[in-house]
């Protein structure tokens, strides 16, 4: 996942405003109590970085590829 891909991801799933403040504010207990711009700003990976977002605010499973990313093979 590239940075323009996770942004667009970021305003398709909450919207341009909400959506920044989330990256700006929300805490993931999953980056080690970053929030995403911190991550991202740490060089954490973006792809990380977005599931991480996902499972904070509870976007279901199948929405986290994200927009601009191909859907994840099913495994079987």
């Amino acid at each position: 996942m590239r940075l323009s891909q996770f942004w667009t991801a970021v305003t398709e799933e909450f919207g341009p405003a909400l959506g920044r403040t989330l990256v700006h504010d929300l805490v993931l207990g999953d980056l080690g109590d970053l929030t995403a711009e911190q991550a991202l700003a740490k060089g954490l990976g973006i792809r990380d970085t977005w599931l991480a977002l996902c499972r904070a605010t509870d976007v279901p499973e199948g929405r986290r590829h994200g927009v601009g990313q191909r859907e994840p093979k099913a495994r079987g």
